[in-house]
């Protein structure tokens, strides 16, 4: 069975038990290059004197209102060894994102068709979704010796659902590998619950809790081909490592979420 009728027996019970799936040779070599030479004419075409450094590892700079602005545009994001003391870029800007986000899936053409198509949505209805929606996407860039570590986390902290429905789908656009920085994950550890929410509060945002620690053995890496799809529920603890290569490992994912049944709470960023 194709993934263009959605997930065989195997793949989902796999998926329900592991908590993330990789579905190989999901996008074709056409379709990733598309999605990156359209990411290059955007940045392009940014400007960036109004800009967010993207602070993976403590986070605190994203409380900004770029960031709290961004869930509805499409938002560039620097790294933070991006800059000099003077806060000046030590490279070009091309090399100094960390990611693009978040509404790609709803404002770009190319990344609403890639985004919303049959084959995503087939994926979710075979994992029972009866009306499934993106709710955020985001372009990961991984620089090359300034690409930061994503500390472990969970998709639910930041747009959960009641009851809990988030789906994450995260695309290597080249070879994702240990050394270019690819996912890592917790096996199982979606069955473990929701250790933090990330709330809003007004105009700003905060953690309700502090970062919780995780025992950093148990997680296993995912490298994965060009192309290759990995599904990630809501509640898996995944993360990545530096980018200790000398290119680029771009990657492109959304967030769904069912909509039939469920309440997004306005403390949802």
């Amino acid at each position: 069975m194709g993934v263009e009728q959605g997930l065989s027996q195997a793949q989902k019970d796999f998926y329900e038990s592991e908590g993330y799936l990789v579905i190989p040779d999901y996008a074709s070599p056409s379709e990733c290059t598309t999605l990156i030479k359209r990411m290059d004419e955007l940045l392009r075409d940014f400007d960036p004197t109004t800009f967010s450094i993207f602070s993976t590892t403590n986070q605190k700079a994203n409380m900004d209102s770029y960031f709290y602005n961004s869930a509805n545009n499409i938002s560039f994001f620097f790294e933070e060894r991006a800059f000099d003391e003077n806060r000046n870029l030590k490279q070009p800007k091309e090399l100094s994102i960390n990611k693009v986000g978040h509404a790609m899936h709803d404002l770009d053409p190319e990344f609403r068709k890639f985004s919303r198509s049959a084959k995503v949505s087939a994926i979710a209805a075979s994992l029972g979704y009866r009306r499934p929606a993106p709710i955020q996407s985001m372009y990961i860039f991984k620089q090359p010796g300034i690409g930061g570590e994503v500390v472990p986390h969970q998709d639910n902290t930041f747009m959960c659902t009641d009851p809990p429905s988030v789906l994450g789908y995260w695309w290597a656009l080249e070879d994702a590998t240990k050394e270019n920085g690819c996912l890592w994950v917790v096996p199982k550890s979606h069955k473990q619950g929701l250790k933090r929410k990330f709330l809003k509060e007004g105009d700003s945002v905060r953690y309700d809790v502090p970062q919780p620690e995780y025992d950093m053995s148990t997680f296993i890496p995912v490298e994965m081909k060009a192309g290759s799809l990995i599904l990630l529920h809501g509640d898996l603890v995944h993360q990545s490592y530096e980018n200790k290569s000398s290119k680029q490992r771009p990657a492109y994912s959304i967030h769904v979420i069912e909509t039939d049944g469920t309440f997004y709470p306005e403390t949802n960023w």
